[in-house]
């Protein structure tokens, strides 16, 4: 990650400072089976508490990783699993006003459970899984306040609705 501060001029000439905060892109995976989802849970240091949300994560050391191969690797890294079918559901701009980080969701599909090796900031790292119906009173009651994962959910959502597994 690296900060910078960019001198910008305006559209009406006035000048100013735009801080920027460059982070390498990630993926997001929504592992689904049984009618439900893994999630994980972890502590969050700006929070300053635990939250809930679907494996992601960037290639360490800013490598540059086609996405799907990242999703499968956080998949594995973080839960263990593996998927049998990994469906592109979309990307999005993360903190758009402050990075020009990117997300591109996938649907993870015939999981099956292995061992997780995951980096040692997510030695504390839970997972679960839970229904639907959980899943979204989890968003309602503010277990889930992760933006990415929230969205992803809407990415599902869409997909469905057009006829997606």
């Amino acid at each position: 990650m690296a900060v910078r501060e960019d001198e910008i001029e305006r559209p009406d000439g006035s000048r100013g400072v735009y801080g920027v905060v460059d982070k390498p892109d990630f993926a997001l995976v929504v592992p689904m089976e049984r009618g439900g989802f893994h999630l994980v849970e972890e502590y969050r240091y700006p929070l300053g508490r635990r939250t809930w949300n679907f494996p992601q994560g960037s290639a360490p050391g800013r490598a540059a990783v086609p996405p799907a191969e990242l999703a499968r690797r956080e998949l594995a890294e973080e839960t263990g699993l593996r998927a049998d079918a990994l469906t592109e559901l979309g990307r999005l701009d993360s903190s758009h006003g402050t990075t020009g980080q990117g997300v591109t969701v996938f649907l993870a599909t015939g999981l099956r459970a292995g061992a997780h090796d995951r980096e040692p900031e997510e030695q504390e790292m839970r997972q679960c899984w839970i229904t639907r119906a959980e899943f979204k009173r989890m968003i309602r009651d503010g277990r889930i306040t992760d933006d990415s994962t929230v969205a992803a959910y809407a990415l599902l959502l869409l997909h469905e609705e057009e006829g997606g597994v």
